[in-house]
């Protein structure tokens, strides 16, 4: 038969077993170290006849008997891309931190200049005494009804008292108002908040009472050990439904009515379940900016009111916002912002930077005096949801049940800092999940997890402002001290974990901390990690340094750090500055990076060869990943030349990523960089999705594909990762055309084809899982058209 002839109907088989194709399946590989030494179960002593016995000499360690493998080894997987992705989206439109400054009255200052009398809420600062009548004389001219309103007014003119339950900013206390001032005919007080709903005696005949209590108020319990005894002490919930009888029956007595506010959690989940409890869900902000502009601007001229609220839409006004919606107490600030914009008292540089104050604000509200008042028992409720607050900025866009479960250690870290000696348990029953995202300014969506190989539907969580992630971060990281310990333990301890969604999220957030504060990140967070036996806390490590360096004053630092790891005696250290440089960030360029890669397998002749072959192979992972990443063609040519020049490592090197990028899928390259050319090729194989988005180089991806092929050391494997190739594209249109279009490019050459007719003629009848006839005649016919090319 001739090159030329056609396929047979059924290619005969060679009279040889088939070799079974390497699995390419996260988890399949060895451990680094583990995969090519002897087993002593396989290698026999010998004895010598004086009684000795003598070990025999132990054969070169080939890096080809696992080509291919696992980066994590047995502890897991690379993950896929979609999850790097979003946690990157997540971080990447953060603003720059801003010093804001808190008073006493709830004004903000930034530095020593006045940005708000409101406070975020733009609205009233609870304080003991009547509300003044021209107060709530504006109120009328600013008051957006809440959904509910009427119904709310007519539970409190039937029962005299009325328990709002909602988020902190979220319009609350102007509706409590608004009701109070309409039935009360405008006489309202407002009540000291530290008072007890059943210490408060001092009703006022025909007024209206306005009372803000602790937003997690449920009770406590803790063991005093008396003379050598243990004792439980409990205290109930300060708020229950028999004190609000109490209260309610002196309003009635007085015809007086009251409101309680009460904010999210397991305080107001309970009391929207009795009797007087009814939630306050904020107005349309759209609708509270034009009313609180309609006052702002009504001695300007009529067109100001409508350049106002274009800017207000701008794309850069919403960016420097970085919140989804605005809650009404925040529509009212930026209403104020606005105003002043329109009357010339504010620049815009200045209108921008006072927004993007927005997302700090809410973050410094969160976490301000969060662990009050120091002992355990009273401040656990609180840490919990500080906890929560950051599990979600880490995990923005993941599984609920995951970022929770995460949210708990992360509570745990706190608890046991604050207070070491007291055990720490867990609510089995607490705030329900529905409720819960509320607390950290998020929402249940369906979404979908990327493993890699699949991807499976799930209940995410999400931010409701792509800038509350990086705001979260910044305000625990840099504004409370004694939290970096139980941050970074909990960091830690997550990029543990060989689940792709924890690791990568965690090392990545591990990154944007180490670039806000390299000293203290690289010695504390990164390098416990890469001395660690773990491969995959190895591989976080890398991921945060590689991530840190985005940053550029970081990236020198971060520079120097691979190059003195790369040169040290520690195999782990090694191991992790050519896992940081697949990244192509390190190092300043990709260029740069495979310099580093390449000087990396060149190692003393003092290593053991199972030394050489696992950081062989683990920076033909970083090489096969630099190759899909943005600058494919300076990797292909850089193979190239690993290959003309000859040297050993070099050229086993090259062949190792050639054979990478045959048999693994894009996905499980992800890099920290987008690549818009291989968006929709992630689960292709590489090789494939380069052909697809850069047919520019298909003719060099040919010839290194051919020289691993002809490569003695490398020939078999190289096989049997083309093997695995044409498994997988044998059932895609597209991607069997562009397999044979490599098939054609591959089979120049007599023996070339041979081969690959060989290998086509051993897939077809394999009895385990046979190559399909149509596509292999397509196959053998593309290695024929070599022949023509």
């Amino acid at each position: 038969m001739s090159d030329l002839d056609e396929a047979p109907a059924a290619p005969e088989a060679p009279n040889e077993e088939p070799r079974p194709a390497q699995s390419n399946k996260p988890g399949q590989g060895n451990k680094p170290g583990q995969g090519n030494k002897p087993s002593p179960g396989n290698k026999p002593s010998q004895s010598s006849g004086d009684g000795q016995t003598d070990s025999p000499e132990q054969p070169e360690a080939n890096p080809f008997d696992h080509a291919g493998r696992n980066p994590l080894g047995d502890a897991g997987g690379t993950g896929g891309s979609g999850t790097a992705h979003a946690a990157r989206r997540t971080f990447a439109a953060g603003h720059p931190g801003r010093t804001v400054n808190f008073g006493a009255d709830g004004q903000y200052f930034e530095g020593s200049t006045f940005i708000s009398q409101f406070g975020v809420a733009g609205g009233h600062v609870m304080v003991q005494g009547p509300v003044h009548a021209e107060e709530l004389a504006r109120l009328g001219a600013i008051y957006c009804e809440a959904a509910g309103y009427r119904r709310m007014k007519e539970h409190l003119r039937e029962r005299g008292l009325l328990v709002l339950c909602g988020e902190h900013n979220s319009g609350r206390t102007t509706t409590a108002l608004a009701l109070l001032s309409e039935l009360a005919d405008n006489r309202v007080i407002r009540l000291d908040p530290s008072s007890k709903v059943h210490e408060i005696t001092g009703i006022s005949e025909g007024h209206g009472h306005l009372l803000e209590i602790e937003a997690d108020d449920t009770g406590w319990q803790e063991t005093e050990h008396v003379n050598g005894r243990s004792r439980t002490r409990v205290r109930t919930a300060a708020l229950t439904e028999l004190h609000l009888d109490g209260f309610r029956s002196r309003l009635v007595a007085a015809n007086a009515f009251g409101v309680v506010l009460v904010e999210s959690g397991d305080l107001a989940d309970r009391l929207l379940r009795g009797r007087y409890g009814m939630a306050c869900p904020p107005p349309p902000s759209e609708d509270v900016l034009l009313r609180h502009l309609r006052v702002a601007l009504k001695d300007e001229p009529r067109e100001a009111l409508e350049e106002a609220l274009d800017l207000a839409a701008r794309p850069d006004v919403q960016a420097a916002l970085g919140l989804d919606e605005l809650r009404p107490g925040e529509a009212a600030r930026l209403a104020d912002r606005l105003a002043l914009r329109q009357k010339g008292e504010l620049t815009e540089q200045r209108l921008l930077e006072d927004c993007s104050t927005f997302v700090g604000a809410q973050a410094r509200s969160w976490f301000a005096g969060a662990d009050r008042p120091g002992t355990l028992p009273e401040a656990l409720p609180t840490l919990s949801a500080s906890a929560f607050r950051i599990a979600v900025a880490v995990f923005n866009g993941s599984p609920y049940s995951l970022t929770a479960e995460a949210g708990e250690q992360l509570a745990w870290e706190l608890a046991v800092t604050l207070d070491p000696g007291t055990p720490v348990g867990r609510r089995l029953f607490g705030t329900h999940a529905e409720a819960r995202p509320v607390a950290a300014r998020s929402v249940l969506k369906d979404g979908e997890l990327d493993l890699g190989d699949a991807q499976v539907p799930v209940r995410a969580i999400h931010l409701q402002g792509e800038a509350l992630a990086t705001a979260v971060l910044r305000e625990v990281w840099h504004g409370h001290h004694n939290t970096r310990g139980p941050l970074v333990r909990w960091l830690r301890a997550l990029c543990d974990d060989a689940r792709p969604v924890l690791w990568v999220r965690a090392s990545i957030a591990a990154g944007v901390l180490c670039s806000w504060d390299l000293a203290y990140g690289a010695d504390e967070l990164v390098l416990p990690m890469a001395t660690a036996d773990s491969p995959v806390q190895r591989m976080s490590a890398a991921t945060a340094l590689a991530e840190a360096s985005r940053e550029p004053s970081v990236q020198p630092a971060v520079r120097s750090i691979l190059r003195g790891w790369a040169g040290s005696a520690n195999d782990e250290l090694r191991i992790t500055a050519v896992l940081a440089h697949g990244y192509g960030m390190a190092a300043g360029s990709v260029s740069a990076s495979l310099d580093a890669l390449g000087k990396s397998v060149r190692v003393d002749e003092d290593d053991e060869d199972d030394d050489r072959t696992v950081l062989l192979s683990e920076a033909s992972f970083s090489v096969t990943r630099l190759l899909a990443g943005p600058d494919p063609a300076t990797v292909v040519h850089r193979l190239e030349g690993w290959l003309r020049v000859g040297r050993r490592e070099s050229a086993d090197l090259a062949l190792l990523a050639v054979i990478r990028a045959l048999r693994t899928r894009t996905t499980f390259l992800w890099g920290l960089q987008d690549v818009p050319g291989l968006e929709g090729q992630s689960d292709r194989m590489l090789v494939v999705a380069l052909l697809k988005a850069r047919p520019e180089l298909a003719g060099e991806l040919a010839a290194l594909v051919r020289r691993a092929l002809s490569t003695a050391r490398s020939g078999e494997v190289t096989q049997d990762a083309l093997a695995a190739l044409l498994r997988a594209v044998a059932a895609d249109g597209e991607q069997l055309d562009l397999a044979c279009g490599l098939l054609v490019r591959l089979a120049r050459e007599r023996r070339d084809r041979d081969r690959l007719r060989h290998l086509l003629a051993r897939l077809v009848r394999d009895p385990d899982e046979p190559l399909d006839r149509t596509a292999a005649r397509a196959m053998w016919d593309a290695v024929g058209e070599g022949a023509e090319a």
